[in-house]
């Protein structure tokens, strides 16, 4: 399958490559997917479930608490570090220049920090370093300041993490950076268009750890294998990426991020270190 895969892809390497990342690339540095357990989140005698908590709407009845959450995800990735499928992503984007896209449903920051780019990255559900208006002031991104310092469970926000949580512009609430449950992708704050235009285009679009649960990556990978582009899922379990590929004559690596990625890589040429 390995010289299939090589032979598929340099037929194709002159074109767009779009890379795909889900949680599964995250979960090598440590980082919980925060839909378990590990998501649940206290306020007074409750217990709210991440996809109950990160709303619209919650934030609208309880934004300390749920800034509180947030600060303490923002914390969990701060700490952890890049991995080898991190690095191997940034290695790509040297190698291929334009012709490298990446688009992560992933709002930790780790490719940022492993060396990808911001303008060939595109952060389909936010980043969780920055916030922003709430009021919708304007669609700027403010960094999280550094001040507000690290967020530990069950810890409350303090007068003067609340005075700093606000929109720069304004002076009104500010609201983390992401998307939530109840709202919609868009192309001015998460770059809706540009990734499934990307996708509809590409030589060759590789999926790395998603559990192809969320809409604009299966629009992408369904759009890209439709168009006859070359699909392969990098994924330890065959989930429906693996499906598509497979059903459209690409590839299932049954493999971890690192590994599948430096076999993808090697393929298209790269020299692994």
């Amino acid at each position: 399958m390995l010289q299939a895969l090589k032979s598929r892809l340099q037929q194709v390497r002159q074109k767009k490559i779009v890379f795909l990342t889900g949680a599964g690339i995250s979960a090598e540095s440590s980082i919980p997917t925060f839909r378990g357990e590990e998501g649940y989140w206290t306020v007074g005698s409750k217990n709210y479930h991440p996809m109950d908590l990160a709303t619209n709407r919650s934030f609208s009845q309880m934004p300390d608490s749920v800034w509180c959450w947030y600060l303490y995800r923002r914390t969990v990735c701060r700490r952890a570090q890049p991995n080898r499928g991190h690095r191997l992503l940034a290695e790509l984007e040297d190698y291929l220049g334009d012709r490298f896209l990446l688009v992560t449903q992933n709002v930790d920051g780790l490719h940022l920090r492993a060396g990808n780019s911001l303008e060939r990255t595109y952060q389909v559900h936010g980043n969780i370093d920055f916030m922003r208006c709430w009021e919708n002031c304007c669609s700027e991104l403010f960094e999280i300041p550094h001040e507000i310092g690290e967020m530990e469970r069950g810890q409350d926000l303090s007068e003067e993490q609340k005075t700093l949580l606000v929109c720069p512009r304004c002076g009104g609430q500010a609201r983390p950076h992401v998307l939530w449950f109840d709202e919609c992708y868009d192309e001015e704050i998460f770059r809706f268009q540009s990734s499934l235009s990307a996708a509809l285009s590409c030589g060759a679009l590789i999926s790395i750890g998603s559990s192809g649960t969320t809409n604009l990556p299966t629009q992408m990978v369904q759009g890209a294998a439709a168009r006859g582009a070359v699909s392969v899922d990098i994924n330890p379990e065959r989930g429906p990426y693996a499906i598509v590929a497979e059903g459209s004559g690409g590839y299932w690596l049954q493999e971890n991020a690192g590994s599948g990625l430096e076999k993808v890589a090697q393929s298209l040429g790269l020299e692994v270190s």
